[in-house]
């Protein structure tokens, strides 16, 4: 991913907009292969360096990650078109389009999680954080029917070993193009438009 200096999110910055994200895709490439396996999943991220998720067993991914015990985890989110007519501050025709959005993107070491206690305990911290009203029974890896479940899945435990994260909101413009196209976004009103506006800077 292609960073300028005028995008580069500071650790503050895509620390506290991965905490209101929870949804990304984990890429594993193996060894030797000529394509890597993307999987769109849900995660949960400690805040701190470790991220905890779960995949049916017969995904695909598993050998790539038993082969080579790495992965990329990359979240993409606030993100919305930007005219070529609303890109310039001179000939409207001439203007040259644009994508605003945010990505995070954390390099990992994997850790595979099979022990039916860790799966258990890795499913009920997932349940504390999409679930917090807590009306699902806590995953048991003993009791019916979590017992016979829990073999279909395994646990993925991530170590954040790197972070790359850009955030794309014209931060090589002037302040009034920004708050120009600020403007255009609010009239507009799209999908995503709003989230990106809470990027751009005075």
């Amino acid at each position: 991913m292609l960073i300028h200096p005028w995008d580069t999110a500071d650790e503050n910055e895509w620390r506290e907009w991965l905490a209101g994200h929870d949804f990304g895709e984990l890429v594993a490439g193996g060894r030797g292969r000529d394509l890597p396996v993307v999987v769109p999943t849900h995660f949960v991220f400690d805040g701190d360096a470790t991220v905890r998720l779960h995949l049916a067993r017969p995904n695909p991914v598993w050998p790539l990650l038993e082969e080579h015990p790495r992965a990329l985890l990359t979240v993409t989110g606030d993100y919305a078109y930007i005219r070529s007519d609303w890109n310039t501050a001179d000939d409207p025709a001439l203007g040259v389009p644009t994508s605003y959005y945010a990505s995070v993107q954390l390099a990992c070491d994997v850790r595979i999680v099979d022990d039916p206690e860790e799966k258990a305990a890795l499913l009920n911290h997932q349940l504390a954080h999409f679930e917090p009203d807590g009306k699902r029974t806590p995953v048991s890896a003993v009791d019916a029917p979590d017992r016979r479940l829990l073999p279909g899945i395994r646990g993925v435990e991530l170590t954040v070993t790197e972070v790359r994260a850009k955030f794309k909101y014209g931060g090589n413009k002037k302040s009034e193009d920004r708050q120009r196209i600020g403007a255009l976004l609010s009239e507009r009103d799209g999908p995503g438009d709003a989230e990106a506006i809470s990027h751009l800077k005075p």
